[in-house]
């Protein structure tokens, strides 16, 4: 009998074209995930690993949401070892949980936490170099605080989606966004019910911008009624982006 279970999954998107399976692209996530637990006895015919999000190529994640139906007798530890021992390096089965049959990982989501890391120093993070953006100056934490605040709320956010073709509505809530700076490391925390295609790149591009004094923090009012995305500010890196936290109930 197959039973639910909840998978929280941490990898390092580098080498991945994004979470999602993609006829074109072999090296994916959900893809490496789905080799590894149809090996599971009972389950040789294949399974579905269902993802919360659709991380872009070369987006990370530290508690990416998953679930899959399993026929098993493993217990959720041992599904655990099991993924842990077959999976590659780079992805990493944090916890397993049995849940309702009714759990799907991506319409039960509530909300999301992504967290964007930069790396201030005239000197290359050499070792982190995959996970952060380097940044040679520091930029006015202040004026990208001004106008972060902009970016909360219910808003049409077309002028940062990065799917030009996109059909559907535009419209997305932030609660908030925070940014801190430790020594050298300067970390963007967006929290939001979920995100268009690069919209949290593009929203860094820009805060960033107008850290640099590029662009004023009274700039984003226009930009966001424009629902133009040339107004906005460049698309920021893929590997300064990780998914921290899928919300539920």
């Amino acid at each position: 009998m197959k039973e639910n279970y909840k998978l929280i999954v941490a990898y390092d998107g580098s080498r991945y074209f994004g979470f999602e399976k993609q006829k074109e692209q072999e090296a994916t996530i959900q893809g490496k995930l789905e080799g590894v637990f149809s090996k599971i006895p009972g389950n040789e015919q294949g399974v579905e690993i269902i993802g919360a999000s659709r991380t872009d190529a070369g987006v990370h994640a530290r508690g990416m949401c998953a679930n899959v139906f399993l026929d098993t007798e493993l217990s959720e530890e041992e599904i655990q070892d099991y993924g842990n021992r077959y999976l590659p390096e780079d992805i990493a089965i944090v916890s397993v949980k049995k849940v309702s049959p009714r759990f799907h990982a991506r319409y039960n989501a509530l909300g999301k936490i992504y967290r964007y890391s930069c790396y201030i120093g005239r000197t290359k993070p050499v070792f982190d170099r995959k996970i952060l953006l380097h940044l040679e100056e520091e930029p006015d934490l202040d004026a990208m605080q001004e106008a972060a605040q902009f970016l909360i709320g219910k808003l049409d956010f077309k002028s940062f989606c990065g799917n030009p073709k996109m059909k559907k509505s535009t419209i997305r809530s932030i609660s908030s966004i925070r940014i801190q700076k430790s020594q050298n490391l300067l970390r963007f925390y967006f929290e939001g019910s979920g995100f268009l295609q690069y919209q949290i790149r593009i929203m860094v591009g820009t805060l960033l911008e107008v850290g640099y004094h590029k662009r004023k923090a009274g700039d984003i009012p226009g930009i966001i009624e424009a629902k133009d995305r040339q107004k906005a500010g460049y698309t920021a890196p893929a590997k300064g982006l990780c998914l921290m936290k899928v919300l539920y109930d």
